[in-house]
């Protein structure tokens, strides 16, 4: 399953992804991965989850995350879920077609391995593709 938390700079959005981690510590019997681009969430994350920065191993554009992704998950098949704290920070293509194919290659990869992702973008739900509401 692949979750879209979308909405505009203030809008809750973060918090609501803090929130779910803590559920999801609570409730999963995989391990939690919560990914960001820079230092935001080191103090809102507990430590049972397994806090990412992409900016320390320099990961940048939509090809780039999606293998680092796999990469993690090939490291440790006991990740069931994945949390990415503003994806647009950290891809390079930010046009709905591209973000529309990221996605989907994220669907496919959960369907595959059983792992589930929660994402924040900032942006104007109102304006999302159809192809986007449908991981609202």
């Amino acid at each position: 399953m692949v979750k879209l938390i979308m909405g505009l700079s203030g809008s809750g959005k973060t918090k609501t992804l803090i929130d779910l981690v803590r559920e999801a510590i609570d409730k999963e019997h995989g391990d939690v991965v919560c990914i960001e681009k820079s230092k935001h969430l080191t103090y809102d994350i507990p430590y049972q989850a397994r806090l990412i920065r992409t900016d320390d191993y320099s990961v940048k554009g939509n090809t780039m995350l999606y293998g680092f992704l796999c990469g993690l998950h090939a490291g440790n098949y006991d990740i069931t879920r994945f949390f990415i704290d503003d994806l647009n920070k950290i891809l390079d293509d930010r046009s709905n077609e591209a973000l529309e194919k990221f996605l989907v290659s994220l669907e496919q990869f959960s369907q595959r391995e059983n792992t589930d992702f929660t994402i924040t973008i900032n942006a104007d739900p109102e304006k999302a593709s159809d192809e986007l509401k449908k991981y609202f």
